[in-house]
């Protein structure tokens, strides 16, 4: 099991229950943790330098998360991904940001469309950089959109609910497709600028239908990631 990466240490003068169960989150999201793969209670109490107590506990809310398996007299397993999980998050998040975006277009200052912009040049400046990275971006501008339509909890309402597509996001954004979610997210900005409404919902649409095209692919590539390799609607 590899060891905790940069940035994951874990501060030992706070509870570290809490911070255990959010790197083991992400680093389960991110793929670190590849999904079938089994996770050792032991291994993870000494790579972090913390009991075993806290581990449970984080695994328990993992499996809350539907993010690993318990099994019993077996151990805990990261679990698959469903797919069905997946396509369902997608659609909600499409109805959801698509009249986020609406309202930006409607409501968005100048200063507000400046700092789209910047964010368009960091991910343009991300494009050859680590997956990680630019996800972050991504998640950044999705965020902004939320925060200038003045539905900053609706953000964090969806980061709960796309766990599971953000898993297949962090596998497909590793192939050769970050240019083109950059040139959707700029159509989507230069709709917001136009301040036409009808045109910025339309670009976040086909942007958030980005990962129906992906999918197969990366179903294909990684099967024994995934409940099942049957892709619904």
């Amino acid at each position: 099991m590899a060891n905790p990466s940069q940035g994951q240490v874990l501060e030992h003068r706070t509870a570290v229950g809490p911070q255990l169960y959010r790197i083991l989150r992400d680093r389960i999201i991110r793929g670190d943790f590849a999904p079938g793969a089994r996770l050792s209670e032991t291994e993870i109490a000494s790579i972090y330098a913390v009991s075993r107590q806290p581990v449970r506990e984080a695994f328990i809310k993992l499996a809350e998360e539907m993010l690993v398996e318990v099994r019993p007299q077996r151990g805990t397993f990261v679990s698959l991904i469903s797919v069905p999980a997946v396509t369902t998050a997608r659609f909600i998040r499409e109805a959801v940001e698509a009249d986020i975006v609406r309202r930006v277009a409607r409501t968005a200052d100048d200063a507000a469309i400046a700092t789209l912009d910047a964010q368009i040049r960091t991910q343009n400046a991300l494009v050859t950089a680590g997956g990680e990275a630019f996800m972050a971006a991504d998640e950044q501008f999705h965020r902004t959109l939320a925060e200038i339509a003045g539905q900053g909890a609706v953000a964090d309402y969806l980061e709960n609910l796309k766990i599971q597509m953000n898993r297949v996001r962090y596998i497909s954004v590793r192939q050769p497709s970050r240019s083109r979610l950059v040139a959707q997210h700029t159509e989507v900005v230069e709709a917001i600028r136009a301040r036409d409404p009808s045109r910025a919902e339309a670009a976040m649409r086909a942007h958030l239908q980005e990962i129906l095209v992906d999918l197969p692919g990366v179903v294909a590539a990684h099967p024994d990631f995934f409940t099942s390799a049957e892709l619904v609607g």
